[in-house]
């Protein structure tokens, strides 16, 4: 359509702009905001991201003008265009895995090549045998087979033990046969299998000789290489529209007596002796799932940055949107409306997140050293290495299922505070929120995953329980079971945490609360012999206490690390330490019922967290809010949204893509009821089948 008028680009928004109210609010603040990019991505991540971003923002293959005007399969088209570009772009430049993600991340949206490039290259690099390596990881790394996860089943996601698909061994041929043997054992909502891929790693129940041995991974072929149609025996295609996540091709599958090789079950941990026919058992059954423990630790390092978007939006735009006069305000002063950034009831709702966002990044990033650390002394201790990823493991639901609901919920609120122009599409949230709500239910849902938490919790109580609180380390020895120790001595004499005085008696008051809700639960399990079923509540408080602990366990030791001192100036580590007391007492205050019956708070600390600690806390990080959603580093491009722009040109820039981009304006309708004309005049452009 034609450009806006001349007399309509003059006109500009009334009082102050928002580029002089952005201005105004990094003026208040003395916080560094590159030292504190660089202490939490590196100097090294930032060149490398902007490295990339200018590679991207200059290939028309990624311009983001009409994203959101697209439906689902002009959008799935772009989505492909755009995965190809960045495979092409890799192999140009020679790009490492890190800029691989790197510029994944950048374009923010789910490709046809997502699953390939994670899970299913994942899996086939740890759990492969040197054989399989060469036969499957090389290639796929070099993209010659596309691949995706093929776990969850139409009628099992989280229940992994529940899985229909059968894999049996055949001892006539070394062969196993692949088969669905009811429609619920249809494979389900796997990225890239709708349209991209032409393997797949699936999991499948192995049966040997008659018996069940539980899922195993098998790598099948599924499309034909050249014509990429479906196999003789193999059904598959895409489940359709969903919520959101839409530029992704979520896929079913079903196979009919369909027949590998024996090499095709990867063989790294547990495999079947084709010599005797016999099943070889892995040193521990939770090697069997290390892709997932790796996704799920990958979920709680992105979940800071994920939060941190809407954050960085909402922020900006409370700072620049203007409502209202405070009611209390002199009748003489004539300031105009009052920023929505200084409303309490808007701080108490966004500054939390804010200081969310770095708690979760640098719980995150504790998770994905330990799971690298693991990883590294898996071949030198086998014993060890099991103890230790059944703690990760663990400790990788709890953050998953917290982290994930954190932030998918934090990003509505952050919605919400944007007001009515939080709802559309300019904003840059909605999608945003609509395409990481699946996080939350995948790799486990979040409430199914707090059940596996807590068994892990109760094994190790009963543990220290039967050991007496004996203090002697154990091979399985960590900070769970120290913890528990510790709560098991101390239980008749109780607590007496300086929560509000001393940040490390804070962390020590979540240690205690756990502790304690471990006991009651293993208690109520033990001796009052509740059922499984009636404590899921209790342990989805247990799990959610647990991961809330260890939030604020890192969130501290990466506060007060030498490191950060090092750094960062003396400003910007107590803006740190600022935040990270409110995400400590403002997680205390919502879980105050359990603080107190732990015996960990006082009904008086509580009250005073309440009223008069928290909100200081909120004060005190207000002058620096938007300085430190600029720590992030979120380029215009990569947030996409008017609201959240950098200059603060809010309004100009939603009156531009509404009129200038939004395509249905080079549209004219017939609006007569008794005409069977519904377009007078269309000049949309169609869909490219090309790059």
């Amino acid at each position: 359509m034609p450009s806006n008028p001349d007399w309509v680009k003059a006109l500009r928004p009334a009082g102050p702009q928002g580029s002089e109210l952005l201005s105004a609010e990094r003026a208040k603040s003395d916080v560094n905001v590159d030292g504190l990019a660089e202490h939490l991505f590196t100097a090294e991540a930032l060149a490398r991201k902007a490295r990339i971003l200018d590679l991207l923002k200059k290939d028309p293959v990624f311009d983001k003008a009409q994203d959101c005007f697209r439906g689902r399969e002009s959008r799935i088209v772009a989505a492909l265009a755009r995965g190809k570009r960045l495979r092409q772009l890799a192999v140009q430049h020679g790009w490492t895995t890190d800029e691989e993600y790197a510029a994944n991340d950048l374009v923010g949206e789910p490709n046809p090549y997502g699953l390939h490039a994670s899970m299913f290259l994942v899996t086939l690099r740890e759990q492969s045998t040197p054989e399989q390596r060469r036969l499957f990881y090389e290639r796929a790394a070099r993209y010659e087979i596309i691949g995706c996860y093929a776990q969850t089943e139409l009628g099992h996601g989280s229940n992994v033990r529940g899985l229909e698909t059968t894999a049996t061994w055949n001892p006539e041929d070394q062969t196993f046969t692949l088969h669905s043997p009811t429609l619920t054992a249809a494979k389900w909502w796997i990225g890239s299998l709708g349209k991209a891929a032409n393997h797949a790693v699936v999991m499948a129940q192995l049966c040997v000789g008659g018996r069940r041995l539980g899922p195993h991974p098998f790598v099948v072929q599924i499309r034909d290489m050249q014509t990429h149609e479906p196999l003789p025996n193999v059904h598959v295609g895409d489940i359709g529209p969903k919520f959101g996540y839409n530029t992704m091709d979520n896929g079913f599958l079903l196979f009919r007596h369909l027949k590998v090789p024996h090499v095709s079950m990867l063989a790294r941990f547990a495999y079947v002796d084709p010599a005797t026919n016999k099943y070889v058992r892995p040193a521990s059954a939770s090697l069997l799932y290390g892709t997932m423990t790796w996704v799920r630790s990958n979920i709680v390092l992105q979940a800071g940055g994920v939060l941190a978007r809407g954050v960085a939006i909402a922020v900006r735009y409370c700072a620049v949107r203007r409502q209202f006069q405070d009611q209390d305000r002199p009748a003489a002063d004539d300031a105009g409306e009052t920023q929505v950034l200084d409303y309490t009831m808007v701080q108490q709702r966004l500054l939390p997140l804010l200081a969310a966002t770095f708690a979760l990044h640098f719980a995150g990033r504790a998770m994905i050293e330990q799971y690298q650390a693991n990883q590294a002394e898996q071949a030198k201790q086998a014993e060890q290495a099991a103890d230790r990823l059944a703690d990760l493991h663990a400790t990788s639901c709890a953050l998953k299922a917290y982290g994930s609901t954190l932030a998918g919920e934090g990003l509505e609120v952050c919605r919400r505070a944007c007001g009515g122009h939080g709802y559309s599409a300019f904003a840059g949230i909605g999608a945003w929120y609509a395409d990481y709500l699946p996080t939350l239910t995948w790799e486990g849902d979040n409430y199914m995953l707090t059940q596996q938490v807590a068994r892990y919790l109760l094994k190790q109580a009963r543990a220290v329980q039967l050991a007496g609180g004996d203090a002697a380390p154990s091979p399985a020895d960590n900070d769970t079971t120290r913890i528990l120790k510790d709560f098991w001595r101390r239980r008749d004499m109780g607590a007496a945490f300086d929560v509000l005085g001393s940040e490390q008696d804070v962390v020590a008051a979540f240690a205690w609360r756990v502790a304690f809700l471990t006991f009651e639960a293993l208690r109520h399990r033990d001796e009052d012999r509740q059922t499984w079923n009636a404590l899921l509540v209790d342990f989805w408080r247990l799990s959610t206490a647990h991961a809330q602990y260890m939030v604020v366990k890192h969130f501290y030791e990466a506060v007060h690390a030498p490191r950060t001192a090092q750094a960062l100036d003396a400003p910007t580590v107590a803006a740190l330490r600022t935040l990270f007391r409110l995400h400590a007492l403002h997680t205390l205050e919502t879980g105050a019922a359990e603080f107190f019956t732990s015996g960990a708070c006082t009904v008086r600390q509580i009250q005073l967290a309440r009223t008069r600690t928290v909100m200081d806390l909120l004060a005190a990080v207000r002058p620096h809010a938007v300085r430190l959603v600029d720590a992030w580093h979120f380029d215009d491009w990569t947030l996409a949204s008017s609201l959240g722009r950098y200059d603060g040109d809010v309004y100009t820039d939603l009156f531009h893509r509404a009129s200038e981009l939004n395509p249905l304006n080079d549209v004219v309708f017939d609006p007569r009821p008794d005409s069977s004309v519904l377009l007078k005049r269309d000049d949309r452009r169609p869909i490219a089948s090309k790059l």
